[in-house]
């Protein structure tokens, strides 16, 4: 179900023969993460469209794939349920409505009221009017759909699995302002590691919250306790208030040392506007590289979807200070501002225009649950927002 890992054994083969990453995988060959580190075959997704039809039965040769197709649905339905704030107000403007100029007004109301931004807001407008033209739709329905359709066009760039397994250890910084969410996603993200046979170890770099090291320290002793066939799979290094940088340079060697799969290092929440401490989540960036040239191979920002147009604005501030590699967005499921990754969406796409890849959201939240945090797929989200 938790379809976010990409394992790649370190290699030394020339790229070209490496496995295309920076592809989003279709809908067709979404598997279970465990499936993916398995090699077992992939199930087709249920359609999205259609989510009370059957799915066709399993071969008897893999029980699995019916608990998997049933988790996956389970989430889908989660996604709808955590969205409806967000897509309720739009999908009513499709409701005994006309295609005139009067729909596409209250349609601009409503992405703006959902925090999609002026720009991303005129951007789909605009698109979707064209393929109104183009398709000379006349049914409200139908429209609604081409919505979808464009809202997902829009979205695809920013889906792309993380990927472990290219380095020994794979080495991810997390960052993000206070309250985001960055502890309790990376005890999510570690147990799932865990599961799938990855040796994690913690860099408990927020040394100034105390509260901080026991979080982590939590979810290692879940994971060693739960993780199918994990046996001391998760370990932490940690300093009461201790420098921040310093810890992380000391959980990079020591991840190294131990034959470790992946190095997460928790940073202590940061206000952008605060210079001197976006200065010291710098240092800790400078220092990770001296530990391990070519770290961190991943900056994740954690941003809490509550914080609307807000969250555009952290994104780009730490974008200019760390080099951002992907985005986690938390909390959707309490928010009406859930439209705001249209914002970021189009942002990214500028971005990319200016030499730099496309930054992508590996995972969104709705839930507390572990399960409730799982990859981004720009399909499922467009259409769950507008179910």
């Amino acid at each position: 179900m938790f379809s976010f890992l990409k394992k790649k054994p370190p290699s030394t083969e020339p790229a070209a023969s490496a496995p295309a990453l920076d592809a989003p995988a279709p809908d067709s060959e979404r598997r279970s993460w465990l499936d993916r580190l398995r090699g077992m075959p992939a199930e087709p997704a249920a359609p999205l469209t259609a989510p009370e039809a059957e799915a066709p039965p399993a071969p008897e040769a893999e029980p699995a794939a019916a608990p998997i197709e049933a988790d996956r649905r389970g989430w889908l339905d989660k996604l709808r349920g955590g969205l409806r704030k967000t897509g309720s107000s739009i999908a009513q403007v499709f409701i005994g409505a006309q295609i005139d100029d009067a729909l596409y007004e209250e349609l601009e109301s409503a992405l703006l009221m959902a925090d999609a931004g002026v720009k991303a807001t005129e951007f789909l407008l605009a698109d979707l009017k064209r393929r109104v033209k183009q398709t000379k739709a006349t049914d409200p329905a139908a429209v609604k759909v081409l919505l979808a359709d464009a809202i997902a066009d829009l979205l695809a760039p920013l889906e792309r699995p993380l990927q472990v397994g290219a380095h020994q250890p794979t080495v991810i910084m997390v960052v993000g302002v206070n309250g985001a969410g960055k502890t309790t996603s990376i005890g999510k993200l570690t147990r799932h590691l865990a599961d799938a046979q990855q040796k994690v170890l913690l860099a408990a770099a927020d040394t100034f919250r105390a509260a901080a090291r026991e979080q982590l320290a939590v979810w290692a002793r879940r994971s060693d306790a739960q993780a199918t066939g994990a046996e001391h799979r998760v370990e932490i290094v940690g300093q009461e208030g201790g420098d921040p940088a310093a810890v992380t340079f000391d959980a990079v060697v020591a991840g190294k040392a131990r034959g470790c799969d992946v190095v997460i290092a928790d940073t202590a929440g940061r206000l952008t506007t605060q210079a001197h401490l976006m200065d010291e989540l710098k240092k800790i960036r400078r220092v990770i590289a001296k530990a391990q040239q070519g770290a961190p191979h991943e900056v994740l920002l954690v941003v809490d979807g509550n914080t609307g147009q807000n969250a555009l604005t952290q994104v780009q501030a730490f974008d200019a200070a760390l080099q951002l590699t992907g985005l986690i967005i938390t909390k959707l499921d309490g928010t009406a501002k859930g439209g705001v990754l249209a914002a970021v969406a189009l942002w990214s796409r500028e971005r990319a225009r200016d030499g730099a890849p496309a930054l992508p959201v590996y995972f969104i939240g709705v839930g507390e649950k572990l399960e409730d945090l799982q990859t981004f797929n720009a399909r499922e989200f467009a259409q769950a927002l507008l179910s």
